[in-house]
């Protein structure tokens, strides 16, 4: 397998819901593993999720995990999760899933650098950028 580089999310406790959302939004393959099927079965967290990864037919690939008992994690910084290109039809649809629910921080709108961009945060705490390039 060739290297790469895809974001690892990580969750106080619902990243079932988060990866399960994902999967409605952008489609694709859901592999779910929690603790007790990992040697955890009597442990209070054994229905977490250990290790989870969406892979998408459009080459995306998100993984994420509840934290282990004990570790919290704040949301949302100092990251967000950047989708982008010039599928107009394709973007707008993954921005209004990812936005429903969420908060929008700057509106998907036309930018002053020529494309259309927009920054929300979804339901989950995890905040996404959405920039669809145009031809000026």
């Amino acid at each position: 397998m060739a290297s790469r580089l895809n974001p690892y999310l990580t969750f106080n406790g619902d990243a079932r819901q988060a990866m399960e959302f994902y999967k409605e939004v952008f489609g694709g393959t859901l592999d779910l593993n929690n603790y007790g099927e990992f040697g955890q079965a009597d442990a209070p967290n054994a229905d977490k999720i250990m290790h989870g990864m969406l892979e998408t037919t459009s080459g995306f690939t998100l993984m994420g995990a509840d934290n282990p008992p004990g570790m919290h994690s704040e949301q949302g910084s100092p990251f967000s999760v950047s989708l982008s290109g010039d599928d107009d039809a394709e973007l707008r649809g993954y921005w209004e899933k990812l936005s429903e629910g969420g908060s929008v921080s700057v509106p998907l709108e036309k930018q002053m650098w020529g494309d259309v961009f927009g920054m929300c945060t979804d339901r989950f705490g995890v905040p996404w950028m959405v920039n669809i390039s145009t031809e000026n």
